[in-house]
């Protein structure tokens, strides 16, 4: 990847500094962490050595690289892939959700295709969900929510069957807008395979655009965090920036700033160990 579009996104990337260099920019290991990827196999791309990449993975790598969507289609295009078809989850965050998301450093905030495909994470939200903007089905929040345990038990028991309810409903609406969309259709056909729970919801019928609602997360180290989501769409309404807040002098609003600072705390002993 060229070096000018990994010179604008080092600071806005939330990345510790490194002390001067000679060179402005990214380092390989930024990068290589950003895009949820190893090292030696970022190298290895950098090299041309070995297989050629997935385009999960240059998906992975236009996300880190913040590129414009000319510049993901260029670097996809290189890559051998179509940019024509593919859908809101491989495709670059939106600018002006971006520029926000940036900007918010005090609650947890994350961009999501209509798809339910985590696109970009704050440090708040990777504190929150104990995992940054993963690519592929480890970082879709309706894969998740039906297949992996571990993110199931984030939510109190009681709460799940809205949730995912909640969940189908919105995926259906997508499905209605984009009904020939594969990444769409895949997701769909995975999860029918997958899950039980999923495919009895989808045999329901309802449909439903997720907007603002409550979630209670169970976070391990803080405890419960009764949050309201607040929703802000893009322009195309296929991206959408979601924020966590909650209300002022409660419980949460105490344990959502021990949650900032504990962040903070582990950002530190993480960088002094290197």
């Amino acid at each position: 990847p060229a070096a000018t579009p990994a010179s604008a996104c080092g600071r806005a990337a939330g990345l510790p500094p490194r002390g001067r260099r000679r060179t402005p920019g990214l380092r390989r290991e930024d990068v290589a962490q950003l895009a949820g990827i190893s090292v030696d196999y970022y190298a290895r791309l950098e090299q041309r050595r070995g297989a050629g990449p997935s385009e999960q993975v240059i998906s992975a790598l236009a996300g880190a690289l913040r590129l414009t969507a000319d510049e993901s289609d260029y670097l996809h295009r290189l890559a051998g892939y179509r940019t024509g078809g593919r859908g809101p989850s491989s495709r670059s965050v939106s600018p002006g959700l971006l520029l926000v998301l940036d900007r918010v450093v005090d609650v947890p905030a994350q961009v999501l295709s209509d798809s339910g495909q985590v696109l970009a994470r704050n440090a708040m939200a990777e504190s929150l969900f104990g995992a940054p903007a993963l690519p592929g089905r480890a970082g879709n929040a309706i894969w998740r929510m039906f297949v992996d345990g571990d993110s199931r038990r984030l939510i109190p028991g009681e709460l799940q069957p809205v949730l995912m309810a909640n969940h189908v409903a919105d995926l259906r609406a997508t499905h209605a807008r984009r009904p020939h969309d594969e990444e769409v259709n895949a997701l769909i056909r995975d999860l029918l395979e997958a899950s039980d729970e999923f495919r009895e919801l989808w045999e329901r019928h309802d449909v439903a655009v997720m907007r603002n609602c409550t979630k209670t997360v169970l976070h391990p180290e803080v405890g419960p965090l009764a949050l309201a989501s607040e929703v802000l769409l893009d322009s195309t309404g296929e991206q959408s920036l979601v924020l966590y807040t909650a209300q002022p002098g409660t419980d949460t609003a105490e344990r959502l700033e021990l949650l900032r600072v504990l962040g903070r705390e582990k950002f530190a002993e993480s960088w002094e160990a290197r």
